[in-house]
């Protein structure tokens, strides 16, 4: 005869309840467009190591946000990034960078002996749907030179693409075709 206690009980009992949390939301990856090959651009450096991306707050939490037409910034219903943005956002910058330039590219920390030929830092202001239609991504990016190439620089940066709708599949590819374009102006820096 089996007998049931109360611990078996409330195992049965959470089991359920626990299952129909996890429905409730989707999470997404911080991706870009695949590349087409043979699309490289020649750089004056061969090595480059990307540092940490630096987001802003917004940019930085687990929720995808929107920015509405009052200004404020809300979540798209329970959608959520599949990973820390910050990580996401480096790890797709260099693998662009690498795959759309000449220079082998790599984020921090370098991983081989000798070291790069160039640094890059980039500090992202925003990064951001709005309902308007256009995903925006505004910042700085620094180039230093290890090996005497490229010429030393601090520049501002825009890239603004356009969002089919406000739904956070669209947003996440917005996202990834304004993470390409950055792509490409930070390739102009390393010329």
């Amino acid at each position: 005869m089996t007998q049931v206690t109360w611990r078996s009980t409330l195992i049965a009992i959470a089991l359920p309840l626990a299952a129909c949390g996890t429905g409730e939301s989707a999470r997404y990856l911080i991706d870009s467009p695949p590349v087409t090959t043979g699309a490289e651009t020649r750089v004056s450096v061969r090595t480059v190591e990307l540092r940490d991306v630096s987001l802003p707050t917004h940019a930085s939490g687990t929720s995808i946000l929107v920015r509405e037409a009052d200004g404020g910034l809300r979540p798209i219903g329970n959608a959520e990034w599949a990973d820390d943005p910050e990580r996401a956002v480096t790890g797709t910058l260099a693998q662009l960078l690498d795959e759309r330039s000449t220079a082998t590219v790599a984020a921090e920390p370098w991983p081989l002996r000798d070291g790069p030929s160039a640094r890059l830092d980039i500090r992202i202001d925003k990064m951001l749907a709005n309902v308007s239609g256009v995903f925006e991504i505004t910042g700085q990016a620094a180039v230093s030179a290890v090996e005497g190439n490229p010429r030393e620089r601090v520049e501002r940066f825009r890239v603004a693409v356009p969002i089919t709708e406000i739904s956070a599949t669209a947003v996440t590819e917005a996202q990834g075709r304004a993470l390409a374009a950055l792509s490409d102006d930070l390739i102009g820096l390393l010329r």
